[in-house]
Protein backbone atom coordinates (compact mmCIF):
# COMPACT_ATOMS: atom_id res chain seq x y z
CA UNK A 1 0.00 0.00 0.00
CA UNK A 2 1.58 3.66 -0.59
CA UNK A 3 1.98 5.30 2.13
CA UNK A 4 -1.14 7.70 4.24
CA UNK A 5 -1.02 11.12 2.26
CA UNK A 6 -0.14 8.97 -1.14
CA UNK A 7 -3.39 7.39 -1.12
CA UNK A 8 -5.19 10.82 0.55
CA UNK A 9 -4.05 12.77 -2.46
CA UNK A 10 -5.45 9.67 -4.92
CA UNK A 11 -8.67 9.69 -3.82
CA UNK A 12 -8.91 13.42 -3.68
CA UNK A 13 -8.14 13.79 -7.30
CA UNK A 14 -10.26 10.92 -8.40
CA UNK A 15 -13.32 12.72 -6.34
CA UNK A 16 -11.96 16.00 -8.21
CA UNK A 17 -11.36 18.01 -4.80
CA UNK A 18 -8.45 20.54 -4.35
CA UNK A 19 -5.71 18.76 -2.82
CA UNK A 20 -5.50 21.00 0.88
CA UNK A 21 -4.38 18.46 3.37
CA UNK A 22 -3.51 19.54 7.12
CA UNK A 23 -2.19 16.01 9.11
CA UNK A 24 -3.79 16.11 12.57
CA UNK A 25 -2.42 14.58 15.92
CA UNK A 26 -3.06 10.68 15.20
CA UNK A 27 -4.57 8.79 18.13
CA UNK A 28 -3.33 6.05 19.72
CA UNK A 29 -4.32 3.92 16.82
CA UNK A 30 -2.18 3.16 13.07
CA UNK A 31 -4.98 5.44 11.95
CA UNK A 32 -3.65 8.59 10.43
CA UNK A 33 -6.29 12.09 10.20
CA UNK A 34 -6.09 14.99 8.09
CA UNK A 35 -8.58 17.83 7.77
CA UNK A 36 -9.43 18.33 3.52
CA UNK A 37 -10.95 20.88 2.04
CA UNK A 38 -14.32 19.47 0.72
CA UNK A 39 -17.15 20.92 -1.11
CA UNK A 40 -17.12 24.22 0.20
CA UNK A 41 -15.51 23.58 3.38
CA UNK A 42 -13.35 21.22 4.97
CA UNK A 43 -13.80 17.87 6.35
CA UNK A 44 -11.79 14.93 8.23
CA UNK A 45 -10.50 12.41 6.62
CA UNK A 46 -9.19 8.99 8.24
CA UNK A 47 -6.76 6.63 6.58
CA UNK A 48 -6.44 3.38 7.08
CA UNK A 49 -3.02 1.26 6.90
CA UNK A 50 -4.39 -1.33 4.36
CA UNK A 51 -7.88 -1.76 2.55
CA UNK A 52 -11.19 -2.45 4.18
CA UNK A 53 -14.61 -4.34 3.40
CA UNK A 54 -17.33 -2.04 3.81
CA UNK A 55 -19.80 -4.85 5.76
CA UNK A 56 -16.56 -5.13 8.02
CA UNK A 57 -15.74 -1.96 8.78
CA UNK A 58 -16.70 -1.08 12.28
CA UNK A 59 -16.56 2.71 12.15
CA UNK A 60 -18.61 2.18 9.26
CA UNK A 61 -20.94 -0.04 10.90
CA UNK A 62 -21.27 1.75 14.44
CA UNK A 63 -21.45 5.08 13.00
CA UNK A 64 -24.52 3.59 11.03
CA UNK A 65 -26.33 2.22 13.98
CA UNK A 66 -25.82 5.26 16.08
CA UNK A 67 -26.72 7.78 13.40
CA UNK A 68 -30.07 5.73 12.96
CA UNK A 69 -30.08 6.07 16.34
CA UNK A 70 -29.84 9.79 16.36
CA UNK A 71 -26.79 9.95 18.41
CA UNK A 72 -24.37 13.22 17.65
CA UNK A 73 -21.97 11.71 15.62
CA UNK A 74 -20.23 12.54 12.39
CA UNK A 75 -21.77 12.19 9.32
CA UNK A 76 -19.85 9.88 6.63
CA UNK A 77 -19.11 11.95 3.58
CA UNK A 78 -17.66 9.37 1.59
CA UNK A 79 -15.31 6.33 1.75
CA UNK A 80 -13.18 4.32 -0.44
CA UNK A 81 -12.44 0.65 0.23
CA UNK A 82 -9.18 0.03 -1.70
CA UNK A 83 -7.68 3.33 -0.88
CA UNK A 84 -8.57 2.85 2.53
CA UNK A 85 -9.82 6.41 3.76
CA UNK A 86 -12.94 7.38 4.90
CA UNK A 87 -14.24 10.98 4.95
CA UNK A 88 -16.54 12.03 7.67
CA UNK A 89 -17.76 15.59 9.27
CA UNK A 90 -15.50 18.33 10.45
CA UNK A 91 -16.54 18.71 14.27
CA UNK A 92 -13.97 21.01 14.67
CA UNK A 93 -10.70 20.88 17.38
CA UNK A 94 -12.34 21.57 20.76
CA UNK A 95 -12.20 18.36 23.16
CA UNK A 96 -14.58 18.12 25.80
CA UNK A 97 -11.52 17.21 28.18
CA UNK A 98 -9.71 20.81 27.48
CA UNK A 99 -13.06 22.18 28.22
CA UNK A 100 -13.17 20.76 31.35
CA UNK A 101 -9.62 22.32 32.13
CA UNK A 102 -10.72 25.62 31.38
CA UNK A 103 -14.16 26.12 33.04
CA UNK A 104 -15.17 27.24 36.21
CA UNK A 105 -16.80 24.90 38.45
CA UNK A 106 -20.43 25.10 37.89
CA UNK A 107 -19.72 24.92 33.86
CA UNK A 108 -17.35 22.25 34.50
CA UNK A 109 -21.12 20.45 36.46
CA UNK A 110 -23.07 21.20 33.36
CA UNK A 111 -20.30 19.65 30.95
CA UNK A 112 -19.97 16.77 32.82
CA UNK A 113 -24.05 16.40 33.64
CA UNK A 114 -24.37 16.42 29.63
CA UNK A 115 -21.39 14.07 28.66
CA UNK A 116 -24.04 11.18 31.04
CA UNK A 117 -26.92 11.96 29.94
CA UNK A 118 -25.92 11.23 26.02
CA UNK A 119 -24.90 7.43 28.14
CA UNK A 120 -28.64 6.35 28.16
CA UNK A 121 -29.18 7.16 24.37
CA UNK A 122 -26.44 5.22 23.90
CA UNK A 123 -28.04 2.00 25.89
CA UNK A 124 -31.60 3.17 23.98
CA UNK A 125 -29.70 1.99 20.95
CA UNK A 126 -29.10 -1.64 22.12
CA UNK A 127 -32.10 -3.24 20.38
CA UNK A 128 -31.82 -1.04 17.12
CA UNK A 129 -28.21 -3.01 17.30
CA UNK A 130 -29.65 -6.10 17.50
CA UNK A 131 -32.62 -5.33 14.68
CA UNK A 132 -29.70 -4.27 11.98
CA UNK A 133 -27.26 -7.20 13.18
CA UNK A 134 -24.79 -4.42 13.62
CA UNK A 135 -20.71 -5.92 14.54
CA UNK A 136 -21.21 -4.20 18.06
CA UNK A 137 -23.92 -6.57 19.12
CA UNK A 138 -21.77 -9.29 18.10
CA UNK A 139 -19.16 -8.25 20.28
CA UNK A 140 -19.04 -8.64 23.95
CA UNK A 141 -17.69 -8.15 27.20
CA UNK A 142 -17.11 -11.81 28.08
CA UNK A 143 -15.54 -13.43 30.67
CA UNK A 144 -12.54 -13.95 28.44
CA UNK A 145 -12.67 -10.13 27.28
CA UNK A 146 -12.20 -8.99 31.00
CA UNK A 147 -9.38 -11.62 31.91
CA UNK A 148 -7.93 -10.73 28.95
CA UNK A 149 -7.91 -6.94 29.97
CA UNK A 150 -6.96 -8.06 33.60
CA UNK A 151 -3.85 -9.77 32.44
CA UNK A 152 -3.15 -7.08 30.51
CA UNK A 153 -2.92 -4.66 33.55
CA UNK A 154 -1.35 -7.91 35.79
CA UNK A 155 1.64 -8.08 32.86
CA UNK A 156 2.61 -4.57 31.81
CA UNK A 157 1.66 -2.81 35.28
CA UNK A 158 4.13 -5.58 37.45
CA UNK A 159 6.43 -6.74 34.42
CA UNK A 160 6.80 -4.31 32.36
CA UNK A 161 6.39 -0.75 34.51
CA UNK A 162 7.84 -2.66 37.65
CA UNK A 163 9.61 -4.67 36.12
CA UNK A 164 8.91 -6.90 39.86
CA UNK A 165 6.85 -10.11 38.38
CA UNK A 166 4.11 -10.97 41.02
CA UNK A 167 4.89 -14.30 43.39
CA UNK A 168 3.55 -17.42 41.87
CA UNK A 169 1.37 -17.56 45.03
CA UNK A 170 -0.29 -13.36 44.24
CA UNK A 171 -0.57 -14.54 40.71
CA UNK A 172 -2.37 -17.53 41.10
CA UNK A 173 -5.02 -16.12 43.76
CA UNK A 174 -5.34 -12.67 42.20
CA UNK A 175 -6.08 -15.13 38.50
CA UNK A 176 -8.93 -16.83 40.45
CA UNK A 177 -10.48 -13.47 41.82
CA UNK A 178 -10.17 -11.99 38.44
CA UNK A 179 -12.13 -14.71 37.04
CA UNK A 180 -14.98 -14.54 39.36
CA UNK A 181 -15.25 -10.91 38.69
CA UNK A 182 -14.71 -11.37 34.96
CA UNK A 183 -17.98 -13.52 35.28
CA UNK A 184 -19.92 -11.17 37.35
CA UNK A 185 -19.56 -8.64 34.88
CA UNK A 186 -20.13 -10.81 31.91
CA UNK A 187 -23.82 -11.71 33.30
CA UNK A 188 -24.54 -8.19 33.43
CA UNK A 189 -23.52 -7.50 29.72
CA UNK A 190 -26.76 -6.54 28.85
CA UNK A 191 -26.51 -3.10 26.79
CA UNK A 192 -24.87 -0.85 23.94
CA UNK A 193 -21.62 0.42 25.31
CA UNK A 194 -19.61 3.08 23.52
CA UNK A 195 -16.32 0.83 25.46
CA UNK A 196 -14.05 4.53 25.48
CA UNK A 197 -16.77 6.95 26.51
CA UNK A 198 -14.16 9.46 27.83
CA UNK A 199 -13.74 13.47 27.56
CA UNK A 200 -10.74 13.22 25.49
CA UNK A 201 -13.41 11.14 22.69
CA UNK A 202 -15.98 13.87 23.19
CA UNK A 203 -15.84 16.97 21.11
CA UNK A 204 -17.80 20.61 21.06
CA UNK A 205 -18.93 21.44 17.53
CA UNK A 206 -19.55 24.97 16.37
CA UNK A 207 -22.87 24.95 17.64
CA UNK A 208 -21.95 24.31 21.08
CA UNK A 209 -23.20 20.68 21.30
CA UNK A 210 -21.32 17.74 22.20
CA UNK A 211 -20.65 15.15 20.07
CA UNK A 212 -19.19 11.67 20.13
CA UNK A 213 -16.31 10.34 18.15
CA UNK A 214 -13.83 6.85 18.58
CA UNK A 215 -17.10 5.11 18.91
CA UNK A 216 -15.81 2.28 16.14
CA UNK A 217 -15.14 -0.45 19.28
CA UNK A 218 -18.86 -0.23 21.03
CA UNK A 219 -19.76 -3.69 22.41
CA UNK A 220 -22.09 -4.74 24.38
CA UNK A 221 -21.45 -4.62 28.78
CA UNK A 222 -22.19 -3.65 31.73
CA UNK A 223 -24.75 -0.80 32.14
CA UNK A 224 -21.95 0.61 34.28
CA UNK A 225 -19.24 0.71 31.72
CA UNK A 226 -19.67 3.84 30.36
CA UNK A 227 -20.10 5.73 33.43
CA UNK A 228 -17.03 4.54 35.15
CA UNK A 229 -15.36 5.36 32.02
CA UNK A 230 -16.10 8.69 32.30
CA UNK A 231 -15.97 9.72 35.28
CA UNK A 232 -12.94 7.72 36.63
CA UNK A 233 -10.47 8.19 33.49
CA UNK A 234 -7.15 9.74 33.97
CA UNK A 235 -7.83 11.25 37.32
CA UNK A 236 -4.79 13.25 39.61
CA UNK A 237 -7.09 12.41 42.55
CA UNK A 238 -10.09 9.93 43.37
CA UNK A 239 -13.58 12.21 43.42
CA UNK A 240 -15.29 12.11 46.55
CA UNK A 241 -18.01 8.96 47.32
CA UNK A 242 -20.32 11.86 47.50
CA UNK A 243 -19.66 13.20 43.97
CA UNK A 244 -19.25 9.51 42.30
CA UNK A 245 -23.06 8.85 44.30
CA UNK A 246 -24.93 12.26 42.78
CA UNK A 247 -23.32 10.96 38.98
CA UNK A 248 -24.98 7.59 40.05
CA UNK A 249 -28.56 9.04 40.50
CA UNK A 250 -28.53 11.54 37.98
CA UNK A 251 -27.70 8.38 35.26
CA UNK A 252 -30.00 6.47 36.90
CA UNK A 253 -33.16 9.18 36.05
CA UNK A 254 -31.84 9.82 32.71
CA UNK A 255 -32.32 6.59 31.79
CA UNK A 256 -35.81 6.37 33.77
CA UNK A 257 -36.43 9.56 31.00
CA UNK A 258 -35.08 7.72 28.02
CA UNK A 259 -37.38 4.73 28.73
CA UNK A 260 -34.70 2.23 29.77
CA UNK A 261 -35.91 -0.56 32.69
CA UNK A 262 -35.56 0.84 36.09
CA UNK A 263 -32.53 -0.12 38.13
CA UNK A 264 -32.52 0.18 41.91
CA UNK A 265 -29.72 2.73 43.15
CA UNK A 266 -27.85 0.42 45.61
CA UNK A 267 -27.65 -2.70 42.90
CA UNK A 268 -26.25 -0.42 40.58
CA UNK A 269 -23.67 0.94 42.76
CA UNK A 270 -22.24 -2.53 43.60
CA UNK A 271 -22.55 -2.68 39.38
CA UNK A 272 -20.07 0.39 39.54
CA UNK A 273 -18.00 -0.56 42.15
CA UNK A 274 -17.28 -3.89 40.29
CA UNK A 275 -17.30 -1.97 36.92
CA UNK A 276 -14.79 0.22 38.20
CA UNK A 277 -12.85 -2.23 39.61
CA UNK A 278 -12.08 -4.18 35.93
CA UNK A 279 -11.57 -1.05 33.94
CA UNK A 280 -9.62 1.08 36.10
CA UNK A 281 -7.05 -1.93 36.45
CA UNK A 282 -6.77 -2.00 33.07
CA UNK A 283 -6.48 1.46 32.53
CA UNK A 284 -3.24 0.91 34.91
CA UNK A 285 -2.36 -1.79 32.78
CA UNK A 286 -2.15 1.24 30.00
CA UNK A 287 -0.70 3.74 31.43
CA UNK A 288 2.01 1.36 32.40
CA UNK A 289 2.31 0.48 28.96
CA UNK A 290 2.27 3.35 27.51
CA UNK A 291 5.08 4.92 29.98
CA UNK A 292 7.71 2.35 29.46
CA UNK A 293 7.06 1.08 25.65
CA UNK A 294 5.56 4.39 23.97
CA UNK A 295 7.73 6.83 26.41
CA UNK A 296 4.68 8.96 27.01
CA UNK A 297 5.50 9.10 30.97
CA UNK A 298 3.03 11.77 31.72
CA UNK A 299 0.42 8.72 31.85
CA UNK A 300 2.53 7.83 35.51
CA UNK A 301 0.84 10.39 37.12
CA UNK A 302 -2.60 8.53 37.22
CA UNK A 303 -1.44 5.44 38.21
CA UNK A 304 -1.49 5.93 42.42
CA UNK A 305 -4.87 7.88 42.17
CA UNK A 306 -6.51 4.94 40.32
CA UNK A 307 -5.41 2.54 42.22
CA UNK A 308 -6.83 4.51 44.74
CA UNK A 309 -9.81 4.72 43.10
CA UNK A 310 -9.78 0.71 42.96
CA UNK A 311 -9.21 0.23 46.90
CA UNK A 312 -12.03 2.21 47.78
CA UNK A 313 -14.07 0.38 45.03
CA UNK A 314 -13.13 -2.80 46.46
CA UNK A 315 -13.38 -2.41 50.16
CA UNK A 316 -17.06 -1.31 49.35
CA UNK A 317 -18.13 -4.55 48.16
CA UNK A 318 -16.20 -6.17 51.05
CA UNK A 319 -14.90 -8.85 48.14
CA UNK A 320 -11.98 -9.90 46.37
CA UNK A 321 -9.06 -10.08 49.48
CA UNK A 322 -6.10 -10.93 47.32
CA UNK A 323 -7.22 -8.07 44.93
CA UNK A 324 -7.47 -5.75 48.12
CA UNK A 325 -4.21 -7.37 49.87
CA UNK A 326 -2.17 -7.08 46.61
CA UNK A 327 -3.44 -3.31 45.60
CA UNK A 328 -2.75 -1.73 49.38
CA UNK A 329 0.97 -2.90 48.77
CA UNK A 330 1.43 -1.23 45.94
CA UNK A 331 -0.40 1.87 47.31
CA UNK A 332 1.90 2.08 50.19
CA UNK A 333 5.19 1.27 47.86
CA UNK A 334 4.52 4.53 46.00
CA UNK A 335 6.19 7.61 47.15
CA UNK A 336 3.45 10.43 47.40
Amino acid sequence: MPDFRQRLEQFLEQREQSITITQLTPDASTREYFRIGWENGTAIACVYPETFVRSEQTFLDVTNLFRSAHLPVAEILDFDELLGVIVQEDLGDVILRDRLVEADDAARENLILEAVSLIPQIQAATDKSYEINSIASRLRFDTEKLIWELDFFKTHYFSTYKNEPLSAEDDGTLAGEFHQLSQDLESRATVLCHRDFHAANLMIDSRGDIRIIDHQDARIGSVAYDLVSLLLDRVTAPPTAEWLADKRRFFLREREKAGLIEIDEREFADEFRLQTVQRCLKAIGTFSFQSVNRGKSYFVPFIRPTFEIVLRALESLDRFPAMRRVIRREIESQVS
